[in-house]
């Protein structure tokens, strides 16, 4: 099984990350159905001798082989202009939470109800137990099933607070407001890292974020 996974991309935790799967499904079907059409078609030519090798003009076949790829490409356009779509669409947020980069490590403001502000390092990795790089000392929570607007930008340098599970990237950059919307199917806890080179601790800024039910979101903001 395990080796399995590595051929696999990251199980999805979003519907932004599920709309992406199903696009990539969706693409590589159509690649891989390009590919074995190609290759019967010209190791079949290669062998029968009475293909004609002088052809110079044909004007149905080349009505066919300009007309396919455009059709092919409008069935990989509509998908991919759909889940563009989704992924820069906000839909009445719930909860608005900024994060801000910094060298090296992010910080968290909630500021809806009351305002609530911390930063986040990455753990020692003398504090057991852990994830070894990827843990924080203080975990980003949110709610599951919950509509999350988030705003990303940076103090210094480009940064870019990413999550892989739930299927968002985005650049934080000094000077300048992103924002990105995200909802967790389930509850759990992901893990992420910042996408951008952006000095030599780079490696070292992780991110994780905890889903939790909303009681006990509630609870561990008055707490």
């Amino acid at each position: 099984m395990s080796s399995l996974m590595k051929f696999n991309m990251i199980n999805s935790a979003s519907p932004i990350m599920e709309q992406l799967l199903n696009f990539h499904d969706h693409t590589m079907m159509i690649l891989l159905s390009i590919t074995v059409t190609v290759t019967i078609m010209m190791a079949t030519m290669t062998k029968n001798k009475l293909s004609n090798n002088m052809l110079t003009e044909n004007q149905l076949m080349e009505t066919i082989w300009t007309t396919m790829p455009a059709i092919i490409l409008i069935f990989i356009a509509i998908p991919s202009i759909k889940t563009l779509y989704l992924m820069e669409e906000v839909i009445k947020p719930s909860i608005t939470i900024k994060t801000i980069g910094h060298q090296w490590y992010w910080s968290y403001e909630y500021s809806d109800s009351k305002k609530m502000e911390f930063e986040s390092y990455m753990k020692p990795q003398t504090e057991l137990p852990s994830f070894r790089l990827i843990e924080v000392d203080n975990r980003m929570v949110i709610p599951f099933s919950t509509q999350i607007r988030m705003i990303v930008s940076s103090s210094d340098v480009i940064h870019s607070w990413t999550i892989p599970s739930m299927g968002v990237k985005m650049d934080a950059i000094p000077g300048r407001l992103n924002q990105i919307s995200l909802m967790t199917k389930n509850p759990g806890v992901f893990f992420g890292q910042c996408s951008e080179i952006c000095g030599m601790n780079h490696s070292f800024m992780p991110i994780t974020m905890e889903s939790i039910n909303m009681k006990s979101f509630i609870k561990w903001m008055k707490t």
